[in-house]
């Protein structure tokens, strides 16, 4: 399967919104006792997430996973750092991505691939805001395109 496959479970538009994404990678990522139940039903959110790299180890940071209704005293802290899992080559790559000036690693949707969860993180730069009224104008331009051709279609 490519990176980016399997059941999507959560998708961070805020991230595709705020940053230009170069560079895409798949991480595993650890998890605790019932955050992989709670994840499977959906209950996680990566709005505000972002990714650090400490020790030469990448953490996200932020994500939001609800704490599973039949955990009890099980659950754990619902924004706690996690774990990613990623390769030496990779971690140092963006290292180097991310001293540049104006990148940072976000994560991009969390998904299951062979019943594993899994992280799409990107390495965008900060986008102006006269960038992102540009793309809503594109945005808005395709809509029209594609509603004209819709109707022109249908007689």
């Amino acid at each position: 399967m490519a990176k980016g496959q399997g059941k999507v479970l959560a998708i961070n538009k805020k991230a595709n919104h705020d940053y230009a994404i170069e560079e895409t990678i798949e991480a595993g990522i650890v998890l605790q006792g019932t955050e992989i139940k709670s994840i499977r039903n959906g209950k996680v959110q990566l709005r505000d997430a972002f990714v650090l790299i400490r020790n030469n180890e990448a953490w996200i940071s932020n994500m939001h996973i609800s704490p599973y209704e039949q955990g009890n005293q099980f659950n754990h802290d619902p924004l706690r750092s996690r774990k990613l899992l990623l390769h030496k080559k990779q971690i140092a790559t963006l290292l180097g991505q991310v001293k540049q000036e104006g990148y940072t690693i976000v994560p991009l949707k969390m998904y299951l691939k062979d019943g594993f969860a899994k992280v799409l993180i990107g390495v965008g730069k900060g986008k102006k805001l006269y960038d992102k009224r540009d793309d809503l104008k594109k945005k808005e331009a395709k809509r029209e395109m594609e509603r004209a051709f819709k109707a022109k279609q249908q007689y």
